[in-house]
C-alpha cells in the first residue's frame, strides 16, 4: 500500500504513508521524531494558542517530547514533566495507569515518577501530544495526572485524527482523516 496522504500545515507540507492497521482502517503516519523544522513550527503554533496561566507542561512519551521541550522554549518555561510507558528503575514511588492506543495493539501503561508527581501536585499542568485519535492515551494522561493531585487545564496536540477533530476538549491545529478500505 504505497499510497500517501498530503498534510498541509500553513506553508509546511509533508507526504505521509497510508498504512494499514486492519482489513478496514488505515492511517496516516505522521511521525514527528527526527522533524526538526515541523517540530519548532507546531511548537511556535501551540504556544502561541496558550494564553493562560498554567504550571507545567505535560507529554507522553515518546514522540512529544521533542514538541514539549520546543513549547517550553516558547512560553518560557523552564521545565515539563514526561509520563513514560514502563517504570524505570531510577523511579521513586511511580503512578501508573492502563493505557490503550489506535496504533498499539498491546495494553500499554502510562507511569509517572513519584517525584514529578509531587512537583505536579496541585499545579496547573497542559498535556500536549502530536496526535490524538482515539483518545486513549490523553484520556490515561489525565487519569494519571488526576491520580497525581495535578489539574489538567487544557489538552493540545499537532493533529485531531479522525472523530477527535470534533472534540471540544482539545485544541490542535490540523484534522487528520482516518482512511477505510
Amino acid at each position: 500500500m504505497e499510497k500517501y496522504y498530503e498534510l498541509r500545515i500553513d506553508n509546511l507540507t509533508r507526504q505521509l504513508p497510508l498504512i494499514k492497521l486492519n482489513d478496514e482502517l488505515a492511517i496516516a503516519s505522521f511521525v514527528l521524531l527526527g522533524d526538526a523544522e515541523l517540530t519548532h513550527y507546531a511548537a511556535e503554533r501551540l504556544a502561541q494558542k496558550i494564553d493562560f496561566e498554567f504550571d507545567y507542561l505535560v507529554t507522553m512519551e515518546s514522540k512529544g517530547i521533542p514538541l514539549a521541550q520546543e513549547m517550553c522554549h516558547f512560553l518560557n518555561k523552564p521545565r515539563y514533566v514526561v509520563l513514560r510507558k514502563s517504570i524505570k528503575d531510577y523511579m521513586h514511588a511511580p503512578l501508573s495507569v492502563p493505557v490503550s492506543a489506535i496504533t498499539t495493539s498491546a495494553q500499554q501503561k502510562l507511569v509517572i515518577d513519584g517525584n514529578d508527581a509531587a512537583l505536579l501536585k496541585g499545579k496547573k499542568v497542559v498535556i500536549i501530544d502530536d496526535v490524538i485519535s482515539s483518545g486513549g492515551s490523553i484520556a490515561a494522561a489525565a487519569k494519571l495526572l488526576h491520580k497525581a493531585e495535578a489539574d489538567v487545564v487544557d489538552r493540545f496536540a499537532i493533529l485531531a485524527e479522525g472523530s477527535a477533530a470534533k472534540r471540544k476538549d482539545i485544541q490542535f491545529l490540523e484534522e487528520l482523516p482516518l482512511f477505510k478500505l
